[in-house]
C-alpha cells in the first residue's frame, strides 16, 4: 500500500515540507515518483520507522467516531450528527471518543482527521463509526478505509446510502469542489478588506 505525500504528512502529523527534508536526510525515501513526478510512500517502510519497538497502550483500543460538515452554516447538521453517533456508541460500546471536524471534505489538514489517522496508525483503535461514508473525505475516502483494514480497525457506517447515479454524484462532486474554491476566495478578499480597513 503507497501514500502521496499528502496523505503521509497527514497520517504522521508532520507538515510536507519536513517529508521533503526527511527525504533530503535520507530518513525517510519515497518508494517510487509517478510519471507526473509525485512521491509515493510505501506503509511498510512508515511503520517500520515509526512502529519499531512501539508496545500498543493499555487501555487505548477505544472505538473512534467521527463527524464532519463543510462549511460554518451546517453547524446544526454536525450536532446532529455528533447527536446520532453519541446515542449509537452509548448503546454499543464502553470506551468511546467523538471526533468531529469543521471543513472541506478534500482536506487532510483537519485536526480531527489527522487525529483520527494518527490513532488508527498507532494501533490505538480497534473500531471506527461514522454517519455516511462521506464524513471522512469527498474524494480519497477508501485510502482511510484501506488503512483501516491493514491495522484490523472495524468500520462501522449507520446510515449506509443507495447508490447515486453517475450524473448524481458528478454534481455533488462539482458543488463540493465549487464550496471550496469559493471559501479561499471570499476568505482572501475578507483578509485583504481587513488589512486595507487597517491600513486606513
Amino acid at each position: 500500500m503507497h501514500l502521496s505525500i499528502g496523505q503521509t504528512a497527514a497520517l504522521l502529523c508532520v507538515s510536507v515540507s519536513t517529508l521533503r527534508r526527511w527525504e533530503r536526510e535520507g530518513f525517510l525515501l519515497p518508494a517510487f515518483r509517478t510519471y507526473g513526478g509525485h512521491r509515493r510512500f510505501a506503509l511498510v517502510t512508515i511503520e517500520s520507522l515509526f512502529l519499531e519497538n512501539r508496545q500498543e497502550t493499555p487501555g487505548k483500543n477505544r472505538v473512534i467516531a467521527y463527524a464532519r460538515v463543510s462549511s460554518h452554516d451546517q453547524k446544526k447538521d454536525l450536532e446532529t450528527q455528533k447527536e446520532r453517533l453519541e446515542d449509537y456508541c452509548r448503546q454499543n460500546f464502553f470506551d468511546y471518543e467523538i471526533i468531529s471536524d469543521l471543513g472541506s471534505a478534500l482536506n487532510y489538514r483537519k485536526p480531527g482527521l489527522k487525529k483520527l489517522l494518527r490513532s488508527i496508525f498507532l494501533r490505538q483503535t480497534q473500531h471506527l463509526v461514522l454517519n455516511h461514508k462521506d464524513r471522512l473525505l469527498r474524494f480519497g475516502s477508501e485510502i482511510i478505509f484501506d488503512l483501516c483494514k491493514h491495522f484490523g480497525v472495524k468500520v462501522t457506517i449507520l446510515e449506509k446510502r443507495e447508490d447515486l447515479k453517475f450524473e448524481e454524484e458528478l454534481a455533488a462532486d462539482v458543488i463540493e469542489l465549487m464550496t471550496v474554491f469559493s471559501s479561499r476566495l471570499y476568505g482572501k478578499r475578507s483578509h485583504s478588506n481587513r488589512k486595507k480597513a487597517a491600513a486606513a
